[in-house]
Order: C-alpha cells, then sequence, then structure tokens
C-alpha cells in the first residue's frame, strides 16, 4: 500500500475504504465490495508496481461510483473495468500485470454498457478486471438503501477531493514548491512560511496572521479567478496561487497586503464608489506603505506609483476615476478587472452574540498590533496608515450629528435685543408697566433661511426623504430658522415658495417622481430676487442625478449609504443609513 499512500489521487478515499486478505475466490488478484472492502488474493505474488495497479483499480471502482443497479451487472462489471485500465494507463498508475489485456480506446463506462446490451463485448474488451474471469465488484447490500446512497456520495466526493489534490500538487511542482511525502501543502508552503514569519517576527501584524486561514489551492485559485492572491475578510481567509511562482519574501509583501485590505475594512468603506476602483485605490495606498516599512519585496506588476505617496484611498480614486478607461486597465492581486476583495459571505459566525463582531475583530487586532510594535520598537510605520489605525478606534459620527455640526457652522446664534414691538413675558403682572420683550433683529431674522433642493424623482427612497426632513426641521427650529427655500426636482423644478421650519417634515407634498435634473433648480435659487445670496443649500438625492455646477453657494448632500454622485463634490456629503 505504500505506493497507493503516496499517490495524492487516492490520499481522501484510502481511508475509508478498508483491506482485508480472506479472499474467497479461487482466481485473480483482488475484487471489492459494496460495503467499502477490498479483498486480496495473499496467493498471487506481485511485484509493488503490479500491487499498485491492482489496488488503483479497486479504488476507483469507489471514487467513480461504480456500485449502481443495473439490468445486466455483469456487463456493466466489464464496461467499468474496460474504462479504468484506460484511465490507469493515461494515468502511468503501476504496472498492469502480464495477463491482463491492454487497454484500446474506449468510451465511457455508460456508452460501453449501452454498447454491450446491443452487442456482446468482444475479446479485446475482457480481461481488465482484478479477479480473473469473475466480477470484482460484489454487492454484499441494498444499492437502494439510504445507508449505502451516503456512503456512496461520501466515496465520490473524497476521489474528488484527491483529484483536487492531485492538480495542486502537480501545479506546485512545477512552481517550485518543497512539498513533504505526505503533501502537506499547509504546513511546508512558501505561504505557510511567510505566515509563520508573521506570527513569530512581526508583531505589528501577527496577530492577525494568527486568526487567518492561508488557501493554498492552484485549482481553487484557477476557478475562483485569481491569479496571484485576494482575501476574504468576512471568511477570514487569504488565497495564494502557487501557480504565481512567488518567492518568500513576495509572499510576505503579498500576505501582508491582503492582510492590510481585512484590518482597515476596505471591503465596507467603498460607500457607493465603484468597487473595482474603490480596489484598485486601496491597492495603491497599502503597496506604497509596505514599500516605506520594508515588508517583503514588490512583486512586478504590482499597482505602485511614487506620486500617489501622500493621498489617501478616497483622494487616489477621485484621482483614477477621471480616466475610466485606463483605469479598468489596472490589474490588482486578482487579475484585471477583479478586486482582490472578495465580498461578504454567511457571516452568522459574527451574529451568534457570543464574541465580538468583525469590525471590533480586526480594530482590536491591528490596534494591539500597533502597541506592541511601537512598544517594542520594532521599527517605524507610516504616519498614514498610523491615522487610519486611529480612526478604526473610533466610531464614526452618525449623519445627523454631523449635520447638526453643519448648521452650527453656517447659522450662529442670532443676536436677540429687548423691544418695545414685542411684549415681554412678565407683563401681565404689571399691566401698568411696559415691559420690553426678547427679539431677533429684522436683518438678522430675514438673513437666516437656506434653500433646500429636494430630488423628487421615482427612483428616491421614502424612507431617506422622511429621515433627511424629520432632520432638517428639527435642527432648523432648534437654530431659530426663519423659514426655509424648498425646490423639487425632476424632470422640472417646482418651487414651493418660503416654508416655516416645523411645517417642512409634515406638509411638504412630493411634486414631480419624473427623471432627475436637478441644475435647473440651482439656477433657480441663483436668479431668484428674495433668496440671500450666501444662503447655503442642501440638496437631498440617491445620486442618479446630473453633474451639478455650484461655483459660489455654502452647500451640502443628504444621500442614502451606499450611494454615490456622478462627480466629486465640494461640499460636505452626508450619508444616511
Amino acid at each position: 500500500m505504500g505506493e497507493i499512500n503516496a499517490n495524492p489521487l487516492f490520499r481522501y478515499l484510502r481511508p475509508h475504504v478498508y483491506r482485508d486478505e480472506q479472499y474467497q475466490y479461487s482466481e485473480g488478484w483482488a475484487y471489492t465490495t459494496s460495503g467499502g472492502v477490498i479483498y486480496c488474493n495473499p496467493k498471487k505474488k506481485g511485484s509493488p508496481r503490479e500491487w499498485e495497479y491492482i489496488l488503483a483499480h479497486c479504488l476507483l471502482h469507489f471514487g467513480l461510483g461504480h456500485f449502481k443497479f443495473k439490468a445486466n451487472p455483469r456487463l456493466w462489471n466489464i464496461a467499468c473495468d474496460a474504462y479504468i485500465a484506460k484511465l490507469l494507463s493515461d494515468f502511468k498508475i503501476g504496472t498492469a500485470p502480464q495477463d491482463f489485456v491492454l487497454p484500446s480506446l474506449v468510451q465511457t463506462e455508460e456508452k460501453l454498457y449501452r454498447n454491450f446490451l446491443d452487442e456482446e463485448p468482444g475479446l479485446e474488451m475482457l480481461g481488465h478486471g482484478t479477479a480473473g474471469n469473475l466480477p470484482d465488484m460484489v454487492f454484499r447490500q441494498k444499492t437502494d438503501s439510504d445507508n449505502f446512497k451516503r456512503q456512496r456520495e461520501q466515496w465520490e466526493k473524497e476521489f474528488a477531493s484527491g483529484i483536487s489534490l492531485s492538480v495542486t500538487h502537480a501545479v506546485s511542482q512545477a512552481a517550485g514548491i518543497v512539498l513533504d511525502q505526505n503533501y502537506d501543502y499547509q504546513e511546508r508552503s512558501i505561504a505557510s512560511a511567510a505566515k509563520r514569519w508573521f506570527i513569530n517576527s512581526y508583531t505589528f501584524l501577527g496577530s492577525l496572521a494568527s486568526n487567518f486561514r492561508i488557501i493554498n489551492d492552484a485549482l481553487l485559485c484557477a476557478r475562483m479567478d485569481i491569479h496571484i492572491a485576494a482575501v476574504s475578510p468576512s471568511c477570514r481567509e487569504i488565497y495564494i496561487n502557487p501557480a504565481a511562482g512567488l518567492n518568500l519574501e513576495q509572499c510576505k509583501f503579498v500576505m501582508a497586503h491582503e492582510f492590510l485590505h481585512a484590518a482597515l475594512r476596505h471591503d465596507t468603506r467603498a460607500m457607493g464608489r465603484d468597487p473595482y476602483l474603490w480596489n484598485v485605490a486601496c491597492d495603491y495606498v497599502i503597496n506604497g506603505w509596505l514599500v516605506e516599512m520594508d515588508v517583503g519585496e514588490l512583486p512586478p506588476g504590482l499597482l505602485y506609483d511614487e506620486s500617489l505617496r501622500d493621498l489617501s484611498a478616497e483622494g487616489i480614486y477621485d484621482t483614477i476615476a477621471t480616466d475610466l478607461r485606463r483605469a479598468r486597465k489596472l490589474a490588482t492581486l486578482r487579475g484585471t478587472g477583479l478586486g482582490d476583495i472578495l465580498g461578504p459571505s454567511s457571516e452568522s459566525f459574527w451574529k451568534q452574540g457570543e464574541g465580538v463582531t468583525l469590525d471590533e475583530f480586526y480594530r482590536n487586532s491591528i490596534s494591539q498590533g500597533l502597541s506592541y510594535h511601537t512598544g517594542l520598537g520594532r521599527g517605524l510605520i507610516p504616519a498614514g496608515l498610523i491615522e487610519e489605525i486611529q480612526a478604526l478606534a473610533h466610531p464614526p459620527i452618525a449623519w445627523d450629528v454631523e449635520l447638526a455640526k453643519w448648521f452650527d457652522e453656517n447659522f450662529a446664534p442670532p443676536e436677540h435685543h429687548r423691544s418695545y414691538s414685542r411684549m415681554g413675558r412678565r407683563q401681565a403682572s404689571s399691566p401698568d408697566i411696559p415691559r420690553p420683550g426678547i427679539a431677533v433683529r429684522n436683518s438678522d431674522e430675514h438673513e437666516r433661511t437656506y434653500g433646500v433642493l429636494l430630488d423628487s424623482s421615482g427612483s428616491m427612497d421614502r424612507l431617506l426623504l422622511a429621515k433627511a426632513l424629520g432632520a432638517i426641521a428639527s435642527y432648523s427650529v432648534a437654530r431659530e430658522i426663519f423659514a426655509v427655500r424648498v425646490i423639487f426636482c425632476d424632470a422640472s423644478a417646482y418651487d414651493q415658495g418660503y416654508l416655516r421650519p416645523e411645517d417642512i417634515a409634515g406638509r411638504v407634498k412630493i411634486r414631480g417622481r419624473g427623471g432627475t435634473v436637478l441644475q435647473p433648480g440651482i439656477d433657480l435659487l441663483d436668479k431668484t430676487d428674495d433668496f440671500p445670496g450666501n444662503a447655503p443649500l442642501l440638496i437631498i438625492t440617491d445620486g442618479g442625478c446630473d453633474i451639478l455646477k455650484i461655483a459660489r453657494r455654502e452647500h451640502a448632500f443628504l444621500i442614502p449609504q451606499n450611494a454615490s454622485l456622478p462627480f466629486v463634490p465640494k461640499g460636505k456629503v452626508f450619508r444616511v443609513g
């Protein structure tokens, strides 16, 4: 069994099949039973290569699912034997004993069986079985039982895993990876050596490395279109393609690249941006940091530009988004047109309530690594990376709080004064003594206004409208806003005139619901004489609008959490979640 044990094709199937020497036939080498047992003839003398051929033949009966009920079991057995003999000859597994018939060009076992039903097999189709002239597949239980069906499915599944391992073995050897006799890729591959280096020698990313599983499977990477590497933050898995031919230093660089993608939550920070262009922007930033930190060796062809060194991922995104044709040709570690940040998978583990959330896990891991790294004096960390990590340690400010700050910046508390035009509160207690009340100067009162440009197209979410208008109304009342100028825009602009702040949330009726063109609404406000030229503007849209030109007016946008604008905004953007 030594040669069979060393063959990756049968590594997973072999433990599910048993060998027994209580041979009951008078001839032949071996036969199989539906119970998962191979009976070998102890009296048969053969070389190790011949026994490798015999045992491989028997194992293939299990792995290929040959234990099926057929109307003529004997013809089915002959068809399966002929097909397996051809496979063993093609795979160069073992050596066929001298009394075996050499395989000829045959079809699949199913086609052979149908042909045999029409015409008895000739001599050239006989002599391929391992039990001589007797059948080498013996049924010992009902093939329609649930237990046998589960057992057969298990055999086929383990054989499929063996095929995957065999292909990975061949590709890995071509890539120069040293494997032990058990084909233990996870322990002996370059990717595993790089992971051990992070855990043992690089404290900054060691905590992350210890919690990630490294997938070093060439066949799986080919199926997932992963050219060099990719990361799944939700599954805590990094995929390294052994066929990429990375050396140890390059593998360290690539692995650190994927660790930072996950730790900095680049998968959730796109915020409505194009996912691929956002991935490219993050690649530029991370590669710049790793080159500066001297972690491993930058593999050829990766995204790196010295001129983008001081820009954030958001800034780089805005830069490359101006030339989409060129940006689409840039390649991440996964390949051209494919992001190496894999989409979310099932996160049920993180929702069980028994541990930290996914965000907390990555935030704690990278923060702890930074603390250890700086405390031990293990090297410098780029200032931009430290800022990102520190930003992760603080939860993001809610959109309505940011909106409140915007109101504070644009509307200082009004200047109050005493005026006899408005009677004081204490007048009733002393009716004979006139007392002035507190009032706002008329000039200040009329200047305390702003415009609301509301996208009323059919694509707008009513929940977004309700949240935005409710927040605007409450903040306006709290800051003593005189009135708000409301404009509805879809295919045309509809001027609602001035409305009291308390009327916005409850009494506004949406008009329009056609297409989305917002520029006429902005032009209308600019040309209106009774709207101050320095009054700010709030634009509520879902992002599916035209490109806006707002030259001199302070403005801000309220958009859904995952939406994006078709242009680079100059004003603040509040994302309503």
